[in-house]
């Protein structure tokens, strides 16, 4: 089976079935990560070298198990397909994402900030409709970028052991990437290892973007305002996502209770619940231009 055509297969999967609502691998992984976490970083003492071990005990040897399934004849396309299902989470960003919206243009705040507070760790109670707003705008630029472009890429470029090592080692930022006392030293692996794997897949969401909105603005704040954000990878991403759509996003935001000034991002307007909407259509537009390029790419050298 070629790239594309597994490509295709899994986004639509995505799109008919979401999320596995029992049994998804990466629940049970989360179960893991946590025990390892508790074992190697006991009352946040770890160093950086147990944060090394514990990665590697985490997601070498389930890469390798699912190269190993993939080589298998009969089945070794369907576990290719599978893992690339299970890496993506596009209609998953979609149902966190459009409820805010409807929130929002309904006048219901209360019920925005509890929505855009299962997307972002920042504080959500005292925002305000632009607050929710711009989390959530920014919530779907990056995921989009994490969730599902980048596991596209890495499956193009490597297959499954590529896509099983991104997703795994990507969840495992998500859980141990932290900048604070307890995850400093030892989460200092997880956090390093996803910013290689998302830096080049970064940058071409952010082309992306540029591409599929407006595409001089998106370039400019790009290059003037990425490099300002906090993340090598999530600035360039944001950055251009709030050029293409026209709107002001970044600034002040609270985490575990203390205000953290961020860069503003982008031109025009504060992000409002046109923009989250927007921006949704944004990424799905992207990740149909990349399957695109993918089936051109196949058709062009079979």
């Amino acid at each position: 089976m070629s790239v594309a055509l597994a490509c295709v297969i899994a986004v639509a999967l995505d799109a008919l079935l979401g999320e596995p609502r029992r049994w998804h691998p990466l629940v049970g992984f989360g179960r893991l990560a946590t025990r390892l976490e508790q074992r190697f970083n006991a009352g946040g003492r770890g160093w950086r070298s147990h944060g090394v071990t514990a990665w590697f005990i985490a997601v070498v040897p389930l890469t390798l198990l699912f190269t190993l399934l993939s080589w298998l004849p009969l089945v070794g396309d369907a576990v290719a397909v599978l893992a690339l299902y299970l890496a993506l989470g596009l209609r998953s960003l979609g149902e966190h994402v459009e409820p805010v919206a409807r929130a929002l243009h309904a006048g219901d705040l209360a019920e925005g900030r509890r929505r855009v507070s299962y997307l972002v760790s920042r504080h959500t109670e005292a925002l305000d409709a632009t607050g929710v707003a711009k989390a959530a705008t920014e919530s779907v630029l990056e995921n989009g970028s994490d969730a599902v472009f980048a596991a596209l890429f890495w499956f193009a470029v490597a297959g499954v052991p590529g896509v099983v090592l991104y997703r795994l080692s990507n969840t495992l930022d998500a859980m141990w990437g932290y900048r604070n006392e307890r995850f400093e030293r030892f989460g200092w692996a997880a956090a390093r290892i996803d910013d290689v794997l998302n830096y080049l897949p970064a940058r071409l969401v952010a082309l992306t973007y540029a591409l599929l909105g407006k595409t001089a603005l998106a370039l400019r704040c790009w290059q003037r305002q990425g490099r300002l954000w906090d993340s090598p990878n999530a600035g360039p991403v944001m950055a251009a996502g709030a050029g293409a759509l026209g709107v002001e996003l970044g600034g002040t935001a609270v985490y575990h209770g203390q205000p953290h000034a961020r860069a503003v991002l982008g031109e025009g307007p504060a992000a409002d619940a046109a923009a989250i909407e927007r921006g949704w259509r944004l990424v799905q537009r992207g990740v149909w231009l990349w399957l695109l390029i993918l089936c051109v790419g196949a058709a062009w050298h079979a």
